[in-house]
């Protein structure tokens, strides 16, 4: 199995600007958010963005190296740098303050975010994430970027529905939904796929947990596939006053169910006044 180093990033390539979608209240409070590796702003925000634009907040959502509009970087990701990148983009949108959502990889940018910049961080809210890659999410890991590097895109869309959906949901889409989710089109996962999914083998953020003071909800997806539910469990035992929600859906609550995903997001800002 190709070895998916734990420590330390290689040397970190310069990033590029970050593509940004800005939407919202200029005067309401802030959120920044930060998707999952393979993603982007549009595949796991494009239905929650706007719904938190119309509740009144100033929304800023970069998409990482190699997703949406951003240039791929031109050498490994380093999760320091990524993270100094999506807060410049949000104090450079107008945001003194926000709370950071994360999903999936995310949540390990939202944590680094609230341990760098404690000034500018009001809150977390980390969904389907992680403090640090185990044994089997390594396996996953490694699949695909064995896949990706051999170009087998047939094969990464296989393994991306294997991680990504529950049984349950998987199973009774109709054979039309099913094949879509299966599409190979490369062009359907991001150009740097391959370097986010290294960068989660790499995050670390166990020693970030206990010094965050700021209130955080922590939403696990119990029938997660590719990040344990233990994962999440973890994060809220290790950040101090952590509130813990579930949500019955494989490693995608927005698709899943957007709607309980939403709802539970919303009703943690709103009592926190975030």
């Amino acid at each position: 199995m190709t070895q998916i180093p734990a420590g330390p990033a290689p040397v970190a390539a310069p990033l590029p600007p970050l593509s940004t979608t800005v939407a919202g209240d200029p005067a309401g409070p802030g959120l920044l958010l930060a998707h999952g590796a393979t993603g982007s702003v549009e595949s796991n925000y494009g239905a929650l963005l706007p719904a938190l634009a119309a509740s009144g907040h100033r929304v800023v959502a970069p998409d990482y190296p190699g997703s949406g509009e951003t240039p791929r970087a031109t050498g490994p990701l380093e999760l320091d740098a990524l993270t100094d990148a999506m807060v410049t983009e949000a104090v450079s949108a107008g945001l003194e303050t926000f709370t950071v959502v994360g999903y999936s990889m995310g949540t390990a940018v939202a944590v680094r975010a609230a341990a760098r910049h404690p000034a500018r961080v009001r809150g977390l809210v980390l969904t389907a994430g992680l403090a640090k890659a185990d044994a089997r999410t390594r396996v996953w890991l490694d699949l695909w970027l064995r896949l990706l590097a051999r170009g087998d895109y047939t094969g990464f869309a296989q393994a991306g529905v294997l991680s990504a959906f529950s049984p349950e949901y998987f199973n009774a889409m109709s054979p039309a939904e099913q094949a879509a989710a299966l599409d190979p089109d490369p062009t359907r996962r991001p150009a740097g796929a391959a370097e986010q999914a290294a960068l989660v083998g790499r995050v670390d953020t166990t020693g970030d947990l206990a010094g965050i003071s700021v209130p955080t909800l922590v939403i696990a997806t119990t029938r997660d596939e590719l990040l344990h539910p233990d994962h999440s469990r973890y994060l809220a035992e290790h950040i101090p006053g952590a509130e813990y929600a579930e949500t019955t859906t494989g490693h995608l609550p927005m698709v899943e169910r957007p709607e309980e995903w939403q709802g539970l997001i919303e009703t943690f800002l709103a009592k926190h006044g975030l």
